[in-house]
């Protein structure tokens, strides 16, 4: 099964729905519910009404490339305002209030800036 590009993989529906960037596991049994699916099936095992009903919910939603560019333009504006947040993101800092002495590992992409001891190891000859 294939929604917006992405193909779902074979596993119980609101996970496989996870895989869609913009719908996770909650919002994927919300859909399962409101199209009226058993959440516990494959999706594998769908129909086609079945698989019509979701698409059907899911193009009311933005997802995937609308998504990510609709939050790329929120983080552009806040650098263009001049915001701090803005320029938070722009120092690839943690935005939200988070201490920066120990942890941001995730925002700073696991950057170690820290020595192990301070010295060397000698190569023995």
């Amino acid at each position: 099964m294939r929604i917006s590009g992405i193909t779902i993989p074979n596993k119980r529906l609101p996970y496989a729905l996870a895989t869609l960037y913009g719908v996770g596991i909650p919002l994927g049994r919300t859909i399962c519910i409101q199209a009226k699916i058993d959440p516990a099936k494959k999706a594998d095992e769908l129909s086609a009404g079945e698989e019509q009903k979701i698409r059907g919910i899911l193009e009311t939603m933005k997802l995937e490339g609308d998504l990510k560019r609709e939050v790329a333009g929120n983080i552009k504006r806040l650098k263009d305002v001049g915001a701090y947040r803005g320029l938070r993101h722009g120092k690839h800092l943690p935005v939200r209030g988070q201490r920066t002495k120990t942890n941001s590992r995730t925002v700073r992409g696991n950057v170690r800036k820290t020595m192990g001891s301070g010295r060397r190891k000698v190569e023995k000859t």
